[in-house]
């Protein structure tokens, strides 16, 4: 069509010449041919450039101080990012290495990342308002232990990459378990305006995309740089001193269970970054344990990881975060004191350790591995064959309105089963019910001092859970059931060589759980260094005075005094997860169908429905049982389907969904996790899982 009005015009030109030389007029200067005519044509079509509009676009550089008037860059739509960059680099007249710097778009509350994008892609207009700042900056992060440092960190990536900056930075491995809070907001601001906390300065530390730090002397190498920054590692990797009690009075303890569901809210979106959760620069925020599956620890490269684990842990039984009873709260206090008592003759950094390699999350206690020097050939053939267990157990079944009775029955493991019979006599016909432990949650409820031995078993229904109690008579029979019960929920029959390994392990539990009946204590009553109420929560401080609490903590330190630095801190991390309570986020939620808000409690394998009024578990749903789980968005209400058509639909009151949605799909994704892919971090997976309708 352009060809044809072109051919047009050119006929018309030369009809119009011919006319104007008759008239004694001169001629026109020579038109170019229909050729040259025809690809100029062509060339004014396909060139937008020519009739694109150019625009005024303005720019704040942040560089440039907040007084600084806005740039104004000339553009046209089909101009890429980069090239806006380049026109205001060079009027801002500045050289500097630029390279750190991205837009970001106030109004959409995004960065243009994307510099071969152009401004029409981007949908950007003359209205808009883009500040030119930069990518990493300053920010006040705050550990477990309670130690504050100013590092960079990545504004612009997501807050997942973030935290994968800054535990590269302090050399903690598998940093998909941990994540960003907003801290708690002090009341009582005006009086403690005089106690200003020490803040670490690490924002010189050059930023690298490498995944595994290179170490120098067990530390990263921007930490051997100069003895002021190695001192700084040692007190990452090291034990703060237990906090006095007046201190411990002052920080806040949640109250009840609403009040642990508003602490848990407050974690960041890992899909969306800082700016775009409203954190700006020089803002404080908290590093913690998310995720409460812990994967491949190794004292020996985990001085950091495994140090600021057991601050966490420390923190969460002294604010009472985690219920526990006052004798494993005695127990929490000598370990604590033992800890810091050895940490200042040994060496803080801890070292491997033969006794516990892991953590075993799905379990939630440390995998103990027990590996022999040499097997002659009976204990190979005696490890062929699985050794028998059976003996008389009282069983009891937990239902509504019904008395706590508990039935003696005779008890016989087989595989992974247990099977019980009426008596010893009619073993061998039918059992009266088989309970297959494959799968099962195994918990202990243990009392040394009473003489109370129970093994708590939830396990896996169509409508749930069923929670069944097995009680013992003596230490000997409970800790050869207890690790029967902890091998068949990982499907591992009695033949398997860590049996013996897991009873010595129940074994030594329960021995520091025992109160010295000999006074061996009292010889240490007069110790000056113990501060009894800066070792337990502030409850028993009212409830003991110090010369009551010191000799039961003592009583206790008699079994664990023994242990290295890095074993007593393993062993504070096996109790700790050996509480009911374990690693438990709460949210408020109202079910569909129900009138009354409850509470969702979200741990590493299970969802729990519990009553808020009572405090009462009402279902638990395990993870392996779920089909699918959907958000809806537009109403914010997350629904999930388990097998046995079993479908539940909630709505959440004290948070956004997406934070529900998150935990799900980041505790299936740590499920993932095997030894062979253990080296490489499948960030797209956990996106996918985790990052709802924005990660599609």
């Amino acid at each position: 069509m352009c060809g044809q009005a072109f051919d047009l015009i050119f006929k018309c030109d030369i009809s119009l010449s011919d006319s104007l030389s008759v008239l004694g007029f001169p001629p026109p200067l020579p038109l170019p041919s229909v050729c040259t005519l025809s690809h100029l044509s062509l060339s004014l079509c396909h060139s937008p450039s020519l009739s694109m509009a150019v625009w005024d676009l303005s720019v704040t550089v942040e560089d440039l101080g907040p007084d600084a008037l806005p740039i104004t860059v000339s553009v046209t739509s089909d101009l890429h990012v980069g090239g806006v960059i380049l026109k205001l680099v060079e009027k801002t007249q500045i050289k500097r290495d630029w390279s750190d710097h991205a837009f970001w778009w106030e109004q959409k509350q995004c960065w243009l990342l994307r510099t071969a994008w152009t401004l029409e892609k981007y949908e950007i207009h003359a209205d808009a308002k883009l500040l030119f700042m930069q990518q990493h900056k300053p920010l006040y992060v705050c550990l477990p232990s309670g130690v504050t440092l100013r590092l960079r960190a990545c504004f612009s990536s997501s807050v997942f990459k973030a935290v994968m900056g800054i535990c590269r930075m302090l050399n903690i491995r598998h940093p998909e378990e941990l994540s960003l809070l907003r801290p708690i907001e002090h009341k009582k601001k005006k009086k403690d305006k005089g106690s200003a906390e020490e803040v670490y300065d690490l924002t010189e530390v050059p930023l690298s995309s490498d995944s595994k730090p290179c170490l120098y002397n067990g530390m990263p190498a921007h930490f051997a740089d100069s003895p002021q920054m190695e001192s700084v590692y040692k007190m990452l990797s090291g034990i703060q001193p237990p906090p006095s009690p007046e201190t411990l009075a002052k920080l806040y303890r949640p109250a009840s269970v609403v009040d642990k569901a508003h602490i848990h809210s407050r974690w960041l979106d890992s899909s969306r970054c800082l700016l775009q959760q409203g954190i700006q620069e020089n803002d404080k925020v908290c590093l913690r344990f998310k995720y409460f599956a812990f994967y491949e620890i190794d004292p020996k490269y985990d001085a950091v990881r495994l140090t600021q684990l057991y601050e966490q842990a420390r923190w969460a039984i002294l604010l009472e975060d985690i219920d526990c009873t006052e004798e494993e709260m005695m127990l929490f206090g000598a370990l604590q004191y033992h800890i810091s008592k050895v940490s200042l003759s040994e060496p803080q950094t801890p070292v491997s350790s033969a006794a516990m390699d892991d953590l075993d999350s799905a379990l939630q206690f440390l995998e103990v591995k027990m590996e022999g020097e040499s097997s002659s050939a009976s204990e190979i053939l005696d490890n062929l064959t699985a050794p028998d267990l059976n003996d008389y157990l009282k069983i009891f079944r937990p239902k509504k309105l019904t008395l706590n009775k508990y039935k003696q029955f005779w008890f016989k493991f087989q595989d992974t089963s247990i099977s019980y019979f009426k008596s010893k006599e009619e073993s061998i016909g039918e059992p009266i019910q088989q309970i297959n432990l494959k799968g099962c949650e195994v918990a202990p409820d243990v009392n040394v001092a009473a003489q109370k031995f129970l093994i708590r078993l939830l396990v896996p229904a169509p409508e749930g859970m069923n929670e069944i109690y097995l009680r013992c008579e003596n230490e000997q029979q409970y800790a050869q059931w207890m690790a029967a019960c902890r091998l068949g929920s990982k499907g591992k029959t009695l033949a398997d060589n860590s049996y013996q390994s897991e009873i010595q392990s129940i074994r030594s539990f329960l021995a520091m759980q025992k109160s010295s009946s000999n006074s061996q204590g009292n010889a240490h009553a007069n110790d000056e260094s113990i501060n009894a109420h800066s070792l337990v929560s502030p409850r028993y401080h009212k409830k003991y005075k110090t010369k009551q609490l010191t000799p039961r903590i003592l009583d206790a330190y008699q079994n664990v005094a023994q242990l290295s630095f890095t074993d007593a801190i393993l062993r504070y991390l096996q109790i700790w997860q050996a509480l009911p309570d374990f690693g438990i986020s709460y949210m408020v939620v109202r079910f569909k169908g129900s009138r009354k808000d409850e509470v969702l409690g979200i741990a590493p394998n299970r969802l729990i429905r519990i009553d808020l009024s009572v405090g009462d578990v009402v279902k638990t749903w395990r993870y392996n049982n779920m089909k699918q789980w959907n958000v809806n968005w537009d109403i914010r209400q997350v629904a999930i389907e388990f097998e046995g058509n079993i479908n539940i639909a909630f709505s959440c009151v004290t948070t956004d969904c997406k934070v529900v949605h998150e935990f799900i799909g980041g505790y299936i994704f740590m499920s993932t996790r095997s030894r062979e892919k253990s080296n490489t971090l499948n960030e797209e997976l956990f996106h996918k899982l985790t990052g709802g309708h924005e990660a599609l």
